[in-house]
């Protein structure tokens, strides 16, 4: 059996999906007030000053601390089902099912949250490796449970999860240096959909 490794924002997908979910869940008043609170911070971001891998926790703890897990997970579904396909590459999602048809496993490993991530992928029958929020008595604590899944974190999240010498061949998809760990991984590296190893 071979091993396929996809990035999802970015890889899979030509946008930015955990900003879309962003805006998509939130309340008008977490929106307005939990922009006010990471604006410092993401003015720093877009001047290339403050790396994704610390903002998205920042954002994240913003807008989904004290919020009910099931009800954002009932957006979350909404969200794979009505908004993630408009913005999935053809050409990715193809490889996708080219991986499946094979017989290989195929794993998405991202920075981007389960809560809209685990349905979509579950309704490919592929595996996730992904950021995941803390429940405590029924509401998002605003923590990761494992941190943020970037850099060398997608790398240790792979290993933890399976034996990598099991596998004959190892493919792995990205689109950013946060993907450079996971890409170091595979006998056959893509970046940008195009390849470099």
């Amino acid at each position: 059996m071979n091993l396929a490794l996809f990035d999802f924002d970015g890889t899979i997908t030509d946008a930015d999906i955990y900003s879309k979910f962003i805006r998509y869940s939130a309340t008008k008043t977490r929106f307005v007030f939990g922009g006010l609170a990471v604006l410092p911070h993401y003015c720093l971001y877009r001047l290339g000053l403050y790396p994704a891998y610390k903002m998205r926790p920042r954002v994240t703890r913003n807008a989904f601390k004290g919020r009910m897990a099931n009800d954002v997970k009932t957006i979350g579904l909404h969200f794979a089902e009505t908004v993630i396909p408009a913005f999935v590459r053809d050409n990715m999602l193809a490889k996708i099912h080219w991986h499946l048809a094979q017989g290989d496993k195929v794993i998405v490993v991202s920075a981007s949250l389960d809560l809209y991530l685990k349905p979509w992928c579950d309704s490919l029958g592929i595996e996730l490796l992904c950021s995941e929020l803390e429940v405590i008595n029924g509401r998002y604590s605003g923590q990761y449970q494992q941190g943020d899944c970037s850099r060398e974190t997608k790398a240790k999240r792979i290993k933890d999860y399976v034996m990598l010498e099991q596998f004959a061949y190892i493919y792995a998809y990205g689109d950013t240096p946060e993907d450079l760990a996971m890409l170091a991984l595979a006998d056959e590296q893509y970046m940008q959909g195009v390849r470099i190893k």
